[in-house]
């Protein structure tokens, strides 16, 4: 398929069109709400569900096989935060709090465009490899890397946060206790036991992604009513970046020796921006950065426009890449 082909699969494909659903309702002010225990169970599943997916896959290959891939995402993490915080600061003129926690949205992961991907690479016929999970995790820790960055910069004596506990923090954080359990238990249960509970964490696994966008949209939706205090260069950079960072992971993902799926999922995992656990760990560590701002440039903008237009546009460069 050609990149146009591809956008107009992606906008009508049922996990795009009830991401608009919400949006649409989000912007009418429908009534349509989602209660607040279903919403985690809506965040709950699909983390628990591709962390077993991923323990299964990464059982199958050797330490060797996979080194050479933690290595790389262990480098993207610190290069994608650094250049995030270096641009926003350079030529954005953005104060050092609010760069900081644009830098942590940015450099983490948004585990919705994951396993939007994922999905994404099913339907293509290029299953990613199942251990792109381990990624996930790790690249959760630019929230660490990017938050340190902004408390030396500030350095504020008594309001310092400890880097310690903010550590903790993160490996707290439900994304990397599910993904990392999920693998755990994925790779140490036997074939077996895992195929007795397919039904529930494979089979299941889009219809609890349909509900789970169709709240984003309407989050999203919420979001964009802040639009206005983003400005023009952060808007810029919150659609330049992902597809300067989708395509440095699509390069890596290449080198590496990754599936066309595989580069393509991981050039996804760097286009993402996270908004469910690194606001929570702005709020602590960066009081003084905007929430308006941070969260406005990573689910109001770059969230929907990775959705709708990004990783089409990065699946057209994996299948130019691998010919």
């Amino acid at each position: 398929m050609s990149g146009l082909e591809l956008l107009a699969a992606n906008l009508v494909s049922p996990i795009v069109l009830t991401f608009a659903l919400g949006a649409v309702a989000g912007f009418i002010r429908s009534e349509l709400e989602l209660p607040e225990p279903v919403l985690k169970l809506l965040s709950i599943y699909p983390l628990l569900s591709i962390g077993l997916t991923g323990g299964r896959e990464l059982a199958k290959v050797s330490l060797g096989e996979v080194s050479a891939l933690v290595a790389v995402a262990a480098a993207l993490t610190v290069a994608i935060s650094a250049a995030c915080y270096a641009v926003l600061r350079r030529f954005g003129g953005v104060d050092v709090a609010n760069a900081a926690a644009v830098a942590a949205h940015h450099g983490s992961v948004s585990s919705v465009t994951f396993f939007a991907a994922i999905a994404f690479a099913r339907a293509m016929g290029n299953p990613a490899e199942g251990y792109m999970t381990a990624v996930v995790a790790l690249m959760e820790f630019a929230v660490v890397i990017s938050l340190a960055i902004g408390r030396w910069r500030l350095r504020q004596g008594t309001n310092r946060v400890d880097l310690g506990n903010l550590l903790v923090d993160t490996l707290r954080g439900r994304g990397i206790l599910l993904l990392s359990g999920g693998m755990l238990i994925g790779y140490t249960a036997s074939d077996a036991d895992l195929n007795r509970i397919a039904p529930f964490y494979e089979q299941l696994f889009r219809g609890f992604l349909m509900l789970l966008l169709l709240e984003m949209g309407m989050t999203a939706t919420r979001q964009i009513r802040e639009f206005v205090e983003v400005g023009r260069f952060m808007t810029g950079f919150a659609v330049v970046a992902p597809v300067a960072f989708g395509l440095a992971g699509l390069a890596a993902g290449w080198l590496v020796g990754l599936s066309q799926g595989g580069a393509f999922v991981l050039a996804a995992i760097c286009a993402s921006s996270s908004y469910i656990d690194a606001p929570a760990a702005c709020r602590a560590a960066l009081p003084e950065a905007s929430p308006g701002i941070y969260l406005t440039a990573s689910l109001g903008i770059t969230f929907p426009f990775n959705l709708l237009a990004n990783m089409p546009l990065l699946y057209a460069a994996s299948s130019w890449l691998y010919g």
